[in-house]
Formats: structure tokens, sequence, C-alpha cells
């Protein structure tokens, strides 16, 4: 077999050369580390390099390593035919050196302690497996016998070895706990997909509503939200858990009675709470009521220091306490969330900074922005470890663009910026779904829409019930044409909100507008319109136009000309935010329409 290709560059005498060559990475292990790089938000390569790496490495591990070669490579990679001509077509060599440039700038950052290296010899298509950062030449371990779980090509292969050598237990933990992980993100994304077909006795579905700030102050306004929000990242830990949850910063409508929610929604638990706050300490009580007969079935009040370690604290302990008074029941509970990393933030400033900027991007109000980006700038000079700071100011360099904050000039320079400061969040914790969500957002508006695509998938796959993540997902798919896919998304995203924002809904009208279910549009664009004076009002014109409400087309476009971002400029605004040329002649041509029905008498 000629799978496994010792790196010339080791050095010989070296720990990591005397391990490398006694112990060679099995298939097991190569194929770990294949699916941990891929699936990292920072290897940076497209699609075609990736189907590349797998291929080569596929056929490696086959033991074919000595077919890998361009013809090959071409016609089974980039879709050539037999007439395929090396010497005319570069294709294969060009990707290859481009795919050795992505695997240098993965191993030298984020992948910079993984156990294992891969990498691709220049002159050779043939991959190269070596273990890295192993300084303990350990004796090696025997491996039971135990069913083969080997995936890819090299299945039938690898189970012929069940027994032979293995890196030390630290690598070996870190290859489990890999494995583990796209398990359960496997099984996360099932139990989402079937989650209304789900007995109610085993996986109770729960409300949480924002927490009521009771002292006057912004910062107990803002304590407030993030507690609810710490408070709902927490319970999406515990995956067994149906969590519907309102968007931080808005409030419950009083007038849904408990019974009415539980009732629309399935829940089973409403969780609700206050928080009161001076100089000197921080009050915050929590309470769990049955949905259906309001009886309060957990409450507890937590009187702390005013310090943020005591707020941490507080928010671990609470969802802890809440998860396991709801789930003891049912048996689900089988997480402990106390061993889970603190955010690295040092100073309560930085904390309140965050929870300001979930308040912003809330409504997006302009007034709020500069505060915000100011705060956040001083939040990561102050905290630079802290992964939130940084992906909110991404965040807010990418609504610097795409709402043409900073001019109209400014806008790739602003995009640049965020796709520096988001890539850093991921950096800092590529399993945090805040960062990933917005570099996510960050590559849509540099027009990197797989990766796009890709990275939003992920913080789906970490939190599958999140509906601003679902929401992200479905909205990018829909924009870039895929709307079959990204409707429901959005649709599961509104249905776990009481009080979805506005743009949950811009997509679903648009595809209604598309099929020609102009009176379903207007419904939904009326919906969308609920504190939106932008867009929507470009929906609403469209959808009343072609119900022949000229009234109402013509107040519908008044108030879209008031919003620069889109009345200055429809076209632009479509473009900024990704849609297809398809999609852009369709609603362009809408509007027009709209203008010209308007303007007749």
């Amino acid at each position: 077999m000629q799978w496994w290709a010792p790196s010339p560059s080791i050095e010989t005498g070296s720990s990591n050369a005397l391990y490398s060559n006694l112990v060679r990475p099995s298939a097991e292990d190569v194929w770990a580390q294949l699916e941990r790089m891929l699936s990292h938000p920072l290897f940076q390569a497209s699609e075609k390099r990736r189907a590349f790496l797998r291929f080569i490495v596929s056929e490696a591990l086959a033991g074919r390593a000595d077919g890998l070669k361009g013809y090959t490579i071409a016609l089974a990679v980039f879709g050539r035919d037999q007439s395929f001509d090396p010497q005319a077509d570069p294709v294969v060599r060009l990707e290859a050196r481009r795919l050795r440039r992505d695997l240098d700038s993965y191993f030298v950052d984020a992948g910079q302690n993984d156990p294992l290296r891969i990498s691709i010899p220049k002159g050779s298509y043939v991959p190269s497996f070596e273990w890295h950062n192993v300084h303990s030449p350990a004796a090696p371990i025997e491996m039971p016998d135990a069913q083969d779980h080997t995936t890819g090509p090299a299945a039938a292969d690898a189970s012929a070895r069940s027994k032979q050598t293995f890196p030390p237990k630290r690598v070996i933990a870190a290859v489990l706990v890999a494995c583990l992980a796209v398990g359960i993100a496997g099984w996360m994304l099932l139990a989402g997909s079937t989650q209304h077909n789900s007995n109610p006795s085993r996986e109770p579905a729960v409300l949480v509503t924002p927490f009521e700030a009771l002292s006057p102050g912004e910062n107990t306004r803002y304590f407030a939200s993030g507690i609810s929000h710490e408070l709902i990242s927490n319970l999406f830990r515990f995956a067994s858990f149906r969590l519907y949850a309102l968007p931080v910063g808005s409030s419950q409508d009083s007038r849904l009675t408990f019974a009415q929610i539980g009732h629309n929604l399935g829940a089973a638990y409403i969780i609700s709470g206050s928080v009161q706050a001076n100089a000197e300490e921080i009050r915050i009580t929590a309470q769990v009521l049955n949905a259906t007969s309001a009886k309060v079935v957990w409450t507890k009040s937590y009187t702390r220091p005013y310090e943020l370690q005591s707020l941490m604290d507080i928010q671990r302990e609470l969802a802890s306490e809440i998860a396991t008074a709801i789930g003891q029941p049912y048996g689900v509970v089988k997480t402990d969330i106390g061993n889970n990393p603190l955010p690295a933030v040092s100073s309560i400033e930085s904390y309140l900074c965050v929870q300001r900027a979930y308040g912003y991007r809330r409504n997006f109000l302009r007034a709020e922005f500069d505060p915000v980006l100011h705060c956040l700038q001083q939040t990561v000079q102050r905290d630079p470890g802290y992964s939130d700071g940084w992906a909110m100011l991404g965040w807010l360099h990418v609504d610097a663009g795409r709402l043409g904050y900073t001019g109209d000039d400014n806008r790739q320079k602003e995009y640049e910026k965020a796709v520096e400061a988001t890539t850093r969040a991921v950096t800092l914790d590529p399993s945090n779904p805040l960062a990933l969500k917005a570099l996510g957002s960050a590559y849509h508006y540099i027009g990197r829409y797989a990766d796009s695509e890709r990275i939003t998938r992920e913080a789906v796959t970490l939190n599958p019930n999140d509906p601003e993540a679902l929401a992200q997902l479905g909205w990018r798919l829909a924009v870039r044409g895929h709307f079959d896919e990204g409707i429901p998304m959005l649709k599961r995203a509104i249905e776990r909100s009481l009080s979805p924002p506005s743009w949950y809904f811009h997509l679903i009208a648009i595809d209604l507008y598309l099929k020609g279910d102009y009176q379903q549009m207007l419904r939904v664009a009326e919906r969308s319109a609920q504190g939106d004076p932008g867009f929507s009002q470009f929906l609403l014109a469209l959808a009343n136009s072609e119900l022949g409400n000229r009234s109402a087309t013509q107040q519908a476009l008044e108030k879209m000309s008031q919003y620069q971002p889109v009345g200055g400029d429809p076209g632009g605004f479509l473009r900024r935010h990704g849609a297809t040329d398809q999609l852009q002649h369709a609603l362009l041509a809408g509007l027009e329409k709209a203008r010209a029905f308007a303007s007749t008498k």
C-alpha cells in the first residue's frame, strides 16, 4: 500500500520524526482529520478544490496512489472528457497549486494545533499524511477489535486492520471528540427536522420570554437582555428540549395568555424573569411556569455583587438549574453546562456593549449605530480574546457597508473590515454560533456565497433550533434563487419566534410574488411592514399594484422613497444584498409596473 507518504521535511532524530516512523496514521486518523479540516469555517478552499482533496485522499487510502495523475483527476473531479489534454488545459496543475496554498494557510492558522497534517508535495498529486504536535514517542497501544465505523472508500481496507498502533491518548481523544461532535450534530439535525412529531412526554417544549428590567437605567436593560440571550444560548446545549424564544429586545404580547401560547406552540413550560441592579449588586429572579395552567413549577432568586464574574456564574447556574427542573421528569438532561468554558471577557463594560449591540441589531436604528460601533471598538481593544465582541464588531461593519452608513465609496472597505473581525471571532472560538453567523454574513456581502452558505449551515448544525440561524440560512438560500430550501427554513424560524423581525418575511413575500399569489403576498408583506419603513414598502407596492389597489400602491411607494437605502436606488439595494440577476429583473420590473399604475388616474 502507498496511501501513507512521510513528509520529506521531517528531520531525522526529532521526536516527531521518531514517532512518525514508529506509528503511521491509520485510515481512520486521516479521514477524521480530513473531515475536521473540511468542516472548519476558516478552510478557504472552493467546492471544486474540496472535491479535489477528498478524491486524492480517497484514492490514496484505497491503495490507488499510482493512478493519481492529472488526466485521472481532470476526468473524476473537473468534468473533463477523454479528450482532455493536460498541456492545453492546465486546470489540474492550477487547482493543485491553489489547494496547496489553501492547506498551507489552514495549518499556519486555524489548524496549527491539529494532530495530523495533510499536504500535497510539489511535483505530485499523491497526498502526504504526518503527525504534528506529537512530542512524545509513547509506547504504541493496541486497540481491541471493534465494529468498523470508517466512512469513505477506504472503509473495507480499514476494517482489515482492526488491530494496529495508534497515536497517544491526547490525539485519540481529539479524534473521538470530532467524531462524537459529528454524531451529535447529525442527531440534532434529525431531531430538528422531526420535532413536530416528537412525543411531548419525552421532549418538553420550552418558551423563553425576555427578562424584565425592574430598575431604571439602560445598564439594567442590557443586563436583562443579556440574561435572556445567554439563557437561550445555554439551553440550546440541552438538545432534547424543543426551544422557542422571543427575539431579545422584543416584548411579549400581553394579549396572549399562557394557555394560548401553550396551544399555539405546543409549549409545556414558559421561562420568565426579572433583573434589578444598582452600583453594588445584581438581583435576578427567574421562574418556570406550566404553560397551560400558569402554575409556578420552579422559581429562584439570585443576589450577587455587581461584577462580571458574578453575572457569568448566575447565567450558568440559572441555565443548569432550569434545565434540570424541566428535564428531570423526562429523563432528558444529560449535559453538565458547568463544563463549558466561559467567554474570554474581563470587563463588564465589554459584556454590556455586546448586549447593546444585540439591541441595535433588532431594529438597526441609525441613531444607535455610531455609539454601538464605538463601544465595540473599545471592547475588542480592552478584551482582544472576546469572540462575541469581534463577531458583533464585524456585523456592524457589514451594516455600515450594506446600509451605506459610511458612504457608497467605503462599502468594500467596510466589508473587508467585517471579514477581518469575524474571522478573528471564529479563530478565537470556532464553535461560537454568533461568530459563525457573523462570518457567514460578511462572506455573503463580499460575494463569497458558497462560503457563506457553508458557514451558516455550520451555525445551524450547532444550534438547529436557533430561529436566527435558520432565518439567515433560509434568507441567503432564497435570495440566491434556492427558494425550495430557503422558504421552509424561514417558516421554521417564524414558527419558533413569537415576534419575528420583519426581514424573516421578505423572501417569503417575494416567493409568493413570483408564484403569482398576490393576495397571500399582501398579507405577508403587511406583517413584515410592522416596524419596517423600507423594503416591506417595496413589497407592499408590488402586491397592491397587482391587486389593483391604487391608493395603497401610492402610499407604499411614498413611504419607500423616504427610506434612502431602498428608495434612492432600488436596483443597487437588491444587488448589494446578493439577489440574483433573475430576481433583480423580476422585482424591478414589478416596481416599474407599480409606479406606472400609481401615476395613472
